[in-house]
């Protein structure tokens, strides 16, 4: 039984074998089939695939042997014309030689014929038409120069007058005396004291020269220095309200007058300093514009000057788009060196500078300040702003006045500096000296050279010397022409 059941169980495992294996047959066959399917379809489609790309390459061929005969046809042109270029070079170069030679041989020729060389022809030429087109241009230069002029005029007039009648102040002229008024004339024995010594030791304390005379009720004191004549003055007072008047007890009120003005300077220099708007000056500084209330050049205070060229100094800058602040400072510290130039060496400019450097005051300050008298370069716009302000406030007709002597010695060394040129016949200082008329020799100097002998004439006068305000050279050059009817 046992091996009957070995055996059934032994047919169906061969039995199931062979199943497996024919199964296993058929799909092997089956996957076989359908990968030489797609293997066939595979290898159809790379065919076409080829078979295209074959056609895109005949054509792309095709293609380059058309350009490729474009290109031998260009290349044939080119060197076609670049053959013919080179005969043409070699055609014009032999012309030019040609003409250059035919040149030389034409101004050697002409040359011989004038008697005069290419060089001397061009510069007779050249001095032929100067002459026929010199009065043109001589009215253009002209013109253009007044059209300027003018435009530059009337805009700067604009801004000058509205800076004028924005500000307008009082100007008293100061002088180099001061008449002190006597409670009565029982003083004058007193003030002289026993064998003058009181009033010499009023004038040594102060500096200044007493003058007593036969004018009731007065005497004057004289010095050129204002600090020292209102010294005297305060201290006058002083001994008259105190009564007793002696030696000891005036060197003693001439320190306390000297005492009070130093303050009074500084309030006069807060006061000023105020006026313009300026509010952030050191004390050492305000003294010194304080001081400057007693300083006079040309007859005009100092301070008063200064002053007037800040408030004009601020208006222009603000109408011109500028620093307002720093115009007003350069100009209301522009003569600060003044305050102290008679009693240290150098001018007032450089001394100006070193004060302000000393006590802190901005670059542009300085600049502003340092230029008005030329003396530094204009480093920046305000520096023009105010130079031109120190010549409205110093330079209008009243504003300043000189010594006869000077007066005199400047009209005279005005005449000589214009006569000392070729071709002037005669010259007149006119209007105090702010006109200078020159009349040349009219065979002597062209129109073209009046013009340029005014320019002459400004530049020297410029340079060797020194006045207030504005010189105008005027150049005359009349001809006559006489002839007479028989």
């Amino acid at each position: 039984m046992d091996s009957i059941t070995l055996l059934t169980a032994g047919g169906f495992l061969v039995l199931g074998l062979a199943v497996g294996y024919f199964a296993n047959y058929l799909l092997s066959s089956q996957k076989a089939k359908s990968l030489e399917q797609k293997a066939a379809q595979l290898l159809e489609e790379a065919k076409k695939e080829g078979q295209e790309k074959k056609s895109q390459l005949d054509r792309l061929e095709e293609r380059l042997i058309k350009k490729e005969e474009t290109l031998e046809k260009y290349s044939s042109d080119i060197r076609f014309k670049e053959s013919r270029l080179e005969k043409e070079e070699k055609t014009l170069e032999n012309d030019k030689f040609e003409v250059s030679e035919l040149r030389k041989r034409t101004m050697a020729d002409l040359e011989k014929i004038a008697g005069l060389t290419a060089k001397d022809a061009l510069a007779q030429l050249m001095k032929m038409l100067e002459q026929s087109h010199q009065e043109e241009i001589v009215k253009t230069i002209q013109k253009l120069e007044k059209d300027r002029k003018e435009e530059i005029e009337k805009k700067s007039l604009e801004i000058i007058t509205g800076a004028i009648q924005r500000y307008s102040r009082s100007h008293v002229a100061d002088i180099t005396t001061t008449s002190f008024q006597l409670p009565n004339e029982e003083i004058k024995g007193k003030i002289i004291g026993r064998e003058g010594r009181n009033i010499r030791t009023l004038e040594k304390a102060t500096g200044v020269e007493l003058v007593i005379d036969e004018a009731p009720e007065s005497i004057i004191i004289s010095s050129f220095d204002p600090v020292r004549r209102e010294i005297a003055r305060m201290a006058l007072e002083k001994l008259i309200k105190d009564g007793r008047i002696q030696p000891a007890k005036i060197e003693e009120k001439v320190e306390e007058a000297r005492q009070e003005l130093n303050k009074r300077m500084i309030e006069i220099g807060e006061q000023s300093a105020l006026e313009v708007g300026i509010i952030d000056l050191p004390k050492e500084l305000l003294q010194l514009l304080g001081k400057l209330h007693f300083r006079t050049s040309y007859g005009q205070n100092v301070l008063v000057h200064s002053v007037e060229m800040a408030h004009i100094s601020g208006i222009i800058a603000a109408e011109l788009k500028m620093n307002v602040e720093t115009a007003k400072k350069g100009a209301l510290l522009h003569d600060i060196g003044k305050a102290i130039s008679h009693e240290v060496e150098g001018t007032h400019v450089e001394l100006g500078r070193k004060i302000l450097q000393k006590y802190g005051i901005k670059d542009e300050v300085v600049q502003a300040m340092e230029a008005h008298h030329e003396e530094y370069p204009f480093a920046t716009p305000e520096s023009f702003v105010v130079a031109a302000a120190d010549i409205i406030s110093a330079a209008r007709p009243g504003a300043r006045r000189d010594t006869v002597e000077n007066y005199l010695k400047r009209l005279e060394e005005l005449e000589k500096i214009a006569s000392g040129f070729a071709g002037v016949k005669t010259v007149y200082a006119l209007s105090a000296g702010r006109e200078i008329r020159v009349f040349v020799v009219p065979e002597k100097i062209d129109d073209f050279g009046a013009f340029q002998l005014a320019k002459d004439i400004a530049h020297k006068i410029q340079t060797e010397m020194k006045y207030p305000g504005e010189i105008k050279v005027n150049v005359v050059r009349e001809t006559r022409a006489v002839e007479y009817a028989r």
